[in-house]
């Protein structure tokens, strides 16, 4: 029987109860991880929906924004499972769309502090006991969208190319503690945000599927067996990338 990647490691997943931060918490539960569901409200569906598949799960509240928040997270996770060896930073809110003549300064701000400042502060919570356990793995969920630009989306694509980046300096600075950093570009997936957007699956397709070559649009579990792969050791000569998971978007 094949061992599972991830075998009595820790995951801690932010945005664990959106489309995709809740189906890279199942796909790691799968694979043996403990995993620590975080959301802005605690997503008890994401931890039973674990715990019915025979998984370990927790499911906490927390800011991502908020240092305090943040260090909560690492003092539960640290006290219930004795470490953590792989973070994936998915918290994303739903930010609106217009030029930045259209963006009030606050909304802006608030996608970086939730999205880039809420990286930097859930590693800076994490690293200490990542490093102390003997290293593992880090993964800022960016998108197709922080290579290229798009019209009205002035403050995602900003904050999704700074995680590239964020990733990138981080890989350099925490490579000789055993730290692997990465960054994971999605396309278009079909999830709730793409829903509340366009209103309706028929719309969301007819905007976007146009836009990859590969004709369709991605779904969750195809951005969390990509996330499986870069937290597990068939990764393990990965570091500072953006891993692109785009359905061909930017090959055009």
């Amino acid at each position: 029987m094949e061992h599972p990647a991830l075998a009595g490691r820790v995951a801690v997943v932010t945005g664990a109860a959106g489309g995709i931060g809740g189906a890279i918490a199942r796909r790691f539960a799968a694979a043996g991880a403990r995993v620590a569901c975080i959301d802005l409200t605690a997503p008890e569906d994401s931890a039973a929906t674990i715990r019915a598949a025979g998984g370990t799960a927790l499911a906490l509240a927390a800011d991502v924004s908020r240092e305090a928040d943040t260090l909560a997270i690492a003092r539960t996770v640290v006290a219930a499972w004795g470490g953590v060896q792989v973070l994936v930073n998915a918290a994303a809110p739903r930010e609106p769309v217009g030029t930045v003549l259209d963006l009030a300064p606050a909304d802006f701000a608030h996608v970086f502090a939730v999205q880039v400042t809420g990286a930097y502060l859930t590693s800076r919570a994490l690293l200490p006991a990542m490093i102390a356990g003997g290293g593992g793995s880090i993964i800022h969920i960016a998108s197709q969208l922080g290579r290229v630009g798009a019209p009205g989306r002035p403050a995602y694509c900003a904050a999704k190319g700074a995680l590239i980046q964020l990733a990138r300096a981080m890989a350099l600075d925490h490579a000789a503690q055993g730290v692997r950093v990465n960054a994971l570009s999605p396309g278009a997936v079909e999830t709730d945000r793409l829903l509340a957007r366009d209103g309706s699956l028929a719309a969301v397709r007819a905007r976007n599927v146009p836009l990859h070559p590969i004709g369709r649009l991605g779904q969750p579990e195809e951005i969390a067996e990509a996330a499986l792969f870069l937290a597990a050791d068939t990764s393990s000569f990965m570091t500072g990338a953006d891993l692109l998971v785009d359905g061909g978007y930017t090959a055009r």
